[in-house]
């Protein structure tokens, strides 16, 4: 784990969006990094696409955890 550091600016979207999401400061920022990276290596993709997928892959990891 380690700090990352950004604007002020930035800090307070990720705060109000946090508010509007019920997640943490840390947990919102997280959120919009995997994402961005997720989208970076998937242009064609759109968001929702995006979240389709991660949505299935959590459905199989679930799936996997609860036969073991």
């Amino acid at each position: 784990m380690g700090i990352v550091k950004i604007n002020d600016e930035l800090h307070e979207e990720v705060r109000k969006a946090s508010s509007v999401m019920v997640r943490s400061i840390n947990a919102q920022a997280e959120f919009w990094m995997k994402v961005g990276m997720l989208a970076e290596a998937n242009p064609t993709l759109s968001f929702t696409d995006i979240m389709r997928e991660q949505l299935r892959l959590a459905e199989i990891d679930t799936r996997r955890v609860a036969h073991v």
